[in-house]
Parts: structure tokens; sequence; C-alpha cells
């Protein structure tokens, strides 16, 4: 078989892949970028490349882009079943759309992690409301860059955020309530960012209540934050290198299960010192300034990653008897 490409990129954001591309075309890698948001495909076409790369979002609905969600998911699953690889996959992004799924995987994994309450009726979790300690945070089942994350103080609370706002219910009509758990603001969250199931670097994010911090610099600069949020400081981002060896074991733990070839994944250190951990990205944005730090560009290190993963799919692909042309 002859390819187009060394590498697909499916991508939505206008402007997040742009680091990629631009490290991949100094590398000399061919590779196809197909846009998610208007696309079509058929059950008989060629793979454009013999390995691709997912780079959807959950956060696409926020950008007016719902439909390259399903999109995305529909066109890896019809890929991987005709036998392509598809790097942060199918099943990586299916838990990446779902903080349920998330919730579950650490529990299962013996990871701290919140508890939550999945919920798509307002009835059915006021039987429950016995259950809960309030204040919980309020987030939709289908995340992606903090979008329409609410910090609830009561069950009544709750009753007229939803009534005067029902747009909390999109894109997918599923909520949960997040257990909240007390920290001090001045240390932040840490997100570590993982490449081919090993670390790359951590970061402190102070937020400054904030709830978008995606480390894109695109969403968040280093002078201003976004729009949606301006009232509060910028989310500062810090080079974090003590990062405690139990908190990568169990990064690492999660991107095992998760199926995750890069992630990042974010956690938090409460009041008595325990680390919780509470959210995985599939779709990783890396800081370019953080990387920086510790003396590296990120995203040469993910192409280092593609080009050992298109060499390493090659050799598969001969060794199978099939054809493809790679130049890395």
């Amino acid at each position: 078989m002859s390819y187009q490409a060394d590498l697909a990129v499916l991508y939505e954001h206008p402007e997040w892949q742009k680091p990629l591309f631009a490290a991949l075309e100094r590398r000399g890698v061919r590779y196809a970028a197909v846009d998610l948001k208007k696309a079509a495909f058929s059950d008989a076409d060629e793979p454009l490349a013999p390995l691709y790369f997912n780079q959807a979002s959950p956060s696409a609905y926020v950008r007016g882009n719902a439909r390259a969600v399903p999109y995305a998911l529909s066109y890896m699953r019809a890929l991987q079943t005709h036998g392509i690889r598809v790097l942060n996959g199918a099943d990586a992004f299916a838990l990446e759309l779902s903080k349920t799924a998330q919730a579950a995987l650490l529990r299962n994994l013996g990871v701290p992690a919140p508890r939550v309450w999945t919920f798509n009726d307002l009835e059915a979790i006021r039987a429950r409301a016995h259950e809960i300690t309030f204040p919980v945070l309020l987030k939709p089942e289908q995340g992606g860059s903090g979008a329409r994350i609410v910090l609830v103080e009561s069950f009544a609370h709750l009753e007229a955020l939803l009534r005067e706002k029902p747009e909390h219910w999109l894109p997918d009509n599923l909520l949960l309530l997040q257990e909240y758990l007390d920290s001090d603001p001045a240390k932040g969250i840490v997100r570590m960012e993982f490449l081919g199931g090993e670390l790359l670097y951590a970061m402190r994010v102070i937020s400054h209540g904030r709830f978008n911090l995606c480390p894109s610099p695109v969403c968040n600069s280093e002078t201003a934050g976004c729009e949606a949020e301006n009232s509060a400081p910028p989310a500062e981002f810090h080079p974090y290198r003590e990062v405690p060896p139990q908190a990568v074991a169990w990064g690492k733990r999660i991107v095992a299960a998760g199926k995750l070839d890069v992630a990042g994944i974010e956690y938090l250190e409460t009041r008595d010192g325990r680390l919780v951990f509470y959210d995985v990205n599939a779709n990783s944005n890396l800081r370019p300034s953080v990387a920086q730090a510790f003396g590296f560009d990120p995203f040469e290190r993910v192409v280092d990653f593609l080009a050992r993963e298109i060499r390493a799919y090659e050799g598969f692909l001969r060794f199978a008897g099939l054809r493809g042309r790679i130049e890395v």
C-alpha cells in the first residue's frame, strides 16, 4: 500500500496544532492535517497514512464545533476496525469525553480521586442529595477547557442555576457533581505531561479561581486570561521539578490503563497533604515556556516520539508483508 503521508493528524482547533505542524515540517515528516470541523469519510477510503495521531478536543462544542467530537470518534473507530493504528485513539478519546469514566478508572486503579455523582435529571439527583456534602463542583460529563464548571453551594443553588441557565446541560444532557476538596490556592494544582508512558515534565498551575487551565498560550497567555473569566488574574504556569514519586507512579498507571499515548494528568494536594487526582486529558496542549525551563522544546519531543512510532509501525507492516513508504 502506498500512503499519501507518513502521519495523519486529526485536529479541530485552528491554533493549537500549529506548533506541532511547524515541528513536523522542520523535521521533514510528511503529514496530512485532517480538519474535523466539516468533514466526510467512507468506509471504503484508503488510509492517508500508516499512523494517525488524534488531537481532537472535548471542548470543540464551546467553539461552535460540536459535530467534530462524534465525527472524530466514529472516524477513529472505523480506522481501527480496518487495522489502522491511531495514537490517542478511540478508547483514549472516549475516556477523555467522560469525566464519569475517568472517575471510575481512577477508583478501579486505586488512585485517590474525588467522589462523583452523575445525573440526567434534577429529581433523580435530589433523591441522592443526602449523600452529598455541599459545596460541590458542577461539571458537564463532556468537559473541556473548564467549560461550565461551577462551585455549587447547596441543592437550592443547583436548582436555580439549572433553571436559569439550561445551557449547562450541554453538550450531552449529562452532568455530574464532584466532591469539593479544600486545598491551598497558593499551591494550585499540578499537571503532569506524559509522552509515550513517561513523564515529560510537570508544572504547578495557580488558577486564581479560574476553571479554564488549558496550558496552551492560545488559551492562557502569559499576560491575560480567556475573555469569559477576565475578571480574575490570569492563571500562572510554573515549572515543577519536585514531583512526588508516588504521583508519577499513579500517573503512569493512569496513562497505561487509559491507553493514552500523550496525556496531561492533573491532581491537587489537600490541606491535610493528600494527593487527589481529578482530570485526565488526552489532547495535551504543551506549554513551551514551561518545557523550555527544563531545557527542551516540547513539540520536538513529540515529533521524536511520533517518528519512533512511525518507524516501529513501518517495521510491523513489513514483517506482516504489507508495503508502506515512510521517510522520517
